[in-house]
């Protein structure tokens, strides 16, 4: 069931009684209704947790000796859920590190009396008291951009290193106006999204929105919430901070 840019350009210009086309570039119009879809796309993909765009990647280091266990965000990273470190000095022994809020984490390295290296924040430019004795366990990001782990071990290593990193995420995926493009939705989403770029294209084309599409675009919308996953999982409930 998947669609090319084309495919989906070509299906909205039939329902608004356009010119037809073979390219996306054959017209303006046409290439109006792609800047739409992609517009569309991101809008939908920002507001959800998609399935697809879950994936295994590795985090990237500064590379500076002066910050031994800084890294910053992969490129189109929406979210990291986990994060391990091979802690093993030979071999693979993967141990989590887990996450702390920013103050957490300078409230724990004010804490560290011995085995301490300083560093100097990225943004802010302050002390940090990094352990060089031990393999990390624990990070936090001062500003959304930048990791900061707790320790590294100076005997094993002289910074952090990015092959031996291990995260599970979301990652924005990329869209190129090209007519043979396959937005990266499943067969699930997929008619959710031509259903709103056609939804917008009217309004913003033709003066007014039909009545089907926004039905239709509505009723999607429900629908997808709760089938997005390939495998059955349990219906997600909030926690209103009770066990």
């Amino acid at each position: 069931m998947k669609r090319t840019l084309l495919e989906i350009v070509q299906s909205i210009l039939n329902d608004m009684d356009s010119e037809a086309v073979n390219s996306i570039s054959d017209t303006v119009e046409a290439q109006q209704i792609a800047s739409v879809v992609e517009d569309t796309y991101y809008n939908i993909i920002s507001a959800r947790e998609i399935p697809e765009h879950k994936q295994l990647l590795q985090i990237t280091p500064l590379s500076d000796s002066t910050k031994p266990t800084h890294f910053h965000y992969p490129t189109n990273t929406k979210e990291i859920e986990k994060l391990f470190y091979n802690i093993g000095t030979s071999g693979a022994n993967w141990s989590e590190v887990r996450f702390v809020e920013p103050l957490d984490f300078l409230n724990r390295m004010d804490e560290q009396a011995s085995g301490v290296v300083v560093v100097t924040d990225v943004a802010g430019g302050t002390p940090l008291y990094i352990r060089n004795d031990r393999m990390p366990s624990y990070y936090t990001s001062f500003d959304d951009y930048h990791i900061v782990m707790d320790s590294y071990d100076a005997t094993v290593e002289s910074t952090l290193q990015q092959s031996k990193t291990r995260a599970y995420g979301t990652v924005y995926p990329t869209f190129s106006q090209t007519d043979n493009f396959e937005p990266d939705l499943d067969d699930t989403m997929l008619p959710y999204l031509l259903a709103e770029a056609k939804s917008t294209c009217f309004s913003l084309f033709k003066s007014g929105s039909d009545p089907k599409i926004e039905q239709a675009a509505r009723r999607l919308k429900s629908y997808t919430q709760n089938d997005m996953f390939r495998t059955k999982r349990e219906n997600k409930r909030p926690h209103y901070g009770r066990n």
